[in-house]
């Protein structure tokens, strides 16, 4: 039976009435700064209550939050809660410089928000490159009862149904990352000294576990990818399968390579670290796994051995299902996935591998049946969906194609904006400092008065002003190597993207002058575009973006996730 106009008026009355009949969660942050063996390596880390990552966030849609963050370090820092609008609470977004200030050692600070939409986020620091020393953890918002869901498009058996919502409120987090053996400053340090962004890794990470592995030279030639070969010319991947300083990825910029330190990009030392296991009860008939990427340069593909998933969620949001056998996962992306617990007990191997020109480095997990006889699991090694290298291992392997995301509800932006942004996207007087708009974002601005409160204390070059209740087309014009972008506050909508230069005053103009082929897309939501750099060169990419302005605020489109 259809639902009338009534009756869903009904329903949204309703569900705004039980989201504004909310309850109060308090949670505290302790932040330590601690030796800690990652990967084999110790060095100092960013601890989260004791914890690499931090502590799951757990919520219901509509809870008023709280979270008190101590800083028990010996520098300032702040907390930034990825995908969470901020509606009426700008101060709590947690960048310095534009809506707080840095927590110095010793305070504390109580952020204050509403968790006005459902689905995985991430929390994580925004001060200097803090996300490299293990500031972050997973945020999960259960949905609301009244919030339609679209699990019928998976199964109409009630027993599944039932067991596909049963599996959605028990949904754990995967964050999937990459380490390094250096600190953020050491690293920063190492890049000024040398000259050159650092592109490459010394581990993968599954929740925080993993080793460091240095493949034999023999074995780094065989999967040295023709793209590879082709921006090398003469020259080989290091031994830590990285791609040795060249043009083609760090620009024409003056480098000193031989001054960059042992793992930088190369000097590769293996050190063993635990393996994730995750235990499953087929009994259950699903698992649900949040799959959160906080890696900083990889492009990690995410896939479970003989056990395709259903993707149902996209940064926080459900879209119409869809049935794949794995995942990419770009920097800041949570994709949730159901997967069908019917293969023979045993142990399935879980793959993540960075599937980047920049680097060949993998990381596996264990998913592990809890049979009720230990006679009945299988002995054979699982079978492989992806290779080392993040490619099909077969014909028949699906990797998710984020083009064919159909929201669930569809909805769609404004057929007309009032404003349209460019913004040009490059490398910056070196390779390692970036620019968007007219000029690099100093590093010192962090300790500027927040402009939430002092709207000149940045210079106007790094601000766009809008008006509330406008819709703004946001273009990234990227002229060297493709770069992730994110958004805070609100979710926009990613209209399309193309190479070459945009050379349009705006998307609608775009439409009507030229038959370039770009790709327009069903618009879908999210709070970050433009993926890392899959291919050594692809100049002039670009992302078409289109957002609503709702309320008054202050917030950042920043590189990366910071």
């Amino acid at each position: 039976m259809k639902a009338t106009a009534a009756a869903l008026g009904l329903l949204a009355s309703t569900c705004f009435m039980q989201l504004a009949s909310c309850n109060l969660v308090k949670y505290e942050l302790n932040l330590s700064w601690e030796d800690r063996e990652v990967a084999g390596a110790v060095r100092k880390t960013i601890l989260v209550n004791g914890q690499f990552p931090g502590p799951t966030l757990r919520m219901k849609q509509g809870d008023d939050v709280e979270v008190l963050v101590n800083n028990s370090m010996p520098f300032g820092t702040t907390v930034h809660w990825h995908g969470i609008e901020q509606l009426g609470t700008p101060w709590s977004d947690g960048v310095p410089g534009l809506s707080q200030e840095n927590i110095p050692p010793g305070e504390e600070f109580l952020y204050q928000w509403k968790a006005v939409d459902y689905g995985a986020y991430i929390y994580h620091s925004h001060a200097r490159g803090q996300i490299d020393d293990g500031l972050y953890g997973a945020i999960i918002v259960e949905p609301d009862d009244c919030v339609e869901q679209p699990f019928d498009l998976i199964t109409q058996d009630p027993s599944e149904l039932e067991a596909l919502r049963r599996a959605e409120r028990e949904t754990q987090p995967i964050i999937v990352s990459d380490w390094r053996h250096m600190t953020s400053e050491e690293l920063w340090q190492a890049e000024e000294v040398s000259g050159m962004e650092n592109y490459c890794v010394n581990a993968v990470l599954i929740n925080g576990k993993g080793s460091t592995m240095c493949l034999a030279q023999d074995r780094i030639n065989a999967l040295t990818t023709d793209t590879q070969r082709e921006a090398m010319g003469n020259q080989t991947l290091t031994d830590m399968a990285c791609l040795p300083p060249i043009d083609a990825i760090l620009g024409p910029f003056d480098r000193t390579p031989e001054l960059a330190p042992p793992g930088f990009y190369k000097d590769c030392t293996a050190g063993d670290g635990p393996t994730e296991r995750f235990e499953v009860d087929p009994a259950t008939m699903y698992r649900s796994w949040d799959l959160i990427s906080m890696a900083s340069v990889s492009t990690l593909v995410f896939s479970i051995d003989e056990h395709p998933m259903y993707v149902y969620r996209v940064d926080g949001r459900y879209i119409e299902p869809l049935r794949v056998d794995a995942v990419t996962v770009p920097i800041g992306t949570r994709y949730s996935v159901f997967t069908k617990l019917d293969q023979p007990a045993g142990d399935y191997t879980v793959r993540v591998a960075n599937t980047g020109v920049n680097q060949i480095i993998n990381g596996t997990a264990v998913m592990t049946y809890t049979p009720s006889t230990q006679g009945q699991r299988q002995r054979r090694p699982s079978q492989a969906s992806i290779t080392e290298t993040g490619i099909n291992a077969t014909t028949a392997t699906v990797i998710l194609n984020e083009t064919s995301v159909v929201p669930f509800p569809v909805v769609r932006p404004a057929a007309t904006v009032d404003q349209t942004v460019i913004l040009n996207v490059d490398r910056w007087n070196s390779s390692y400092q970036w620019l968007m708009g007219e000029d690099s974002y100093s590093m010192e601005l962090e300790e500027a008065s927040p402009v939430l409160f002092n709207k000149s204390s940045i210079p106007s070059k790094y601000t766009i002003s809008t008006r509330n209740g406008t819709w703004v087309d946001l273009i990234f014009n990227i002229s060297s190597t493709t770069h992730p972008i994110h958004k805070h506050s609100n979710k926009f909508f990613v209209l399309g993207s193309g190479t070459g230069a945009w050379n349009w005053s705006s998307v609608s103009r775009r439409c009507r002058t030229s038959r370039r082929a770009s790709t327009w897309r069903t618009p879908s939501s999210g709070t970050r575009t433009t993926r890392p750099v899959r291919r050594v060169r692809r100049r002039g990419w670009r992302s078409g973006t289109r957002w609503s302005i709702r309320g008054r605020f202050c917030c950042t489109v920043t590189s990366r996730l910071t």
